[in-house]
């Protein structure tokens, strides 16, 4: 596999993940699945919460693929490892930036940033599986990129 083939299935998996995560957090963990994402859209005594099974099978999927694919550093690995890279951005920008699950000094600043943290607090103003907006990490909708509300 040539260089641009290893960097297209890389940023097709990075890429796909948001994609593919608004779809599963609007349609199933907003659906069928609440019972396990409501954990996310209440307070919880611990650090862990039962809506971290989602990021252990998106995890899960990224590593077969990248031992799927090791070997022969086909499109799998390349695949497997651009999801990593978005779980590992996901882990970043919502758990540590936005959600402060570990404790940091660094927050976000920056137009771009801003717009994705209003994004996020808007999604959470409801605590019930319908009434949420924005299901998105890093595409959200251009109005909470306005300065206006």
């Amino acid at each position: 596999m040539n260089v641009l083939s290893s960097i297209v299935f890389f940023l097709l998996g990075f890429v796909g993940m948001e994609f593919f995560s608004w779809f599963i957090h609007k349609y199933i963990m907003h659906g069928p699945l609440w019972s396990i994402h409501k954990t996310h859209h209440t307070a919880t005594k611990g650090f862990f919460e039962l809506n971290d099974v989602f990021s252990l099978i998106f995890g899960t999927a990224a590593v077969v693929l990248i031992i799927l694919g090791v070997n022969s550093l086909d499109y799998r690995f390349w695949l497997g490892l651009g999801i990593t890279a978005y779980g590992f951005s996901y882990f970043l920008l919502h758990d540590i930036l936005i959600h402060r699950r570990i404790k940091s000094k660094q927050k976000p600043s920056g137009k771009y940033w801003n717009g994705i943290a209003k994004a996020h607090r808007d999604h959470h103003k409801s605590n019930q599986r319908d009434g949420s907006v924005s299901f998105g990490l890093l595409i959200v909708p251009f109005k909470y990129f306005s300065k206006r509300k």
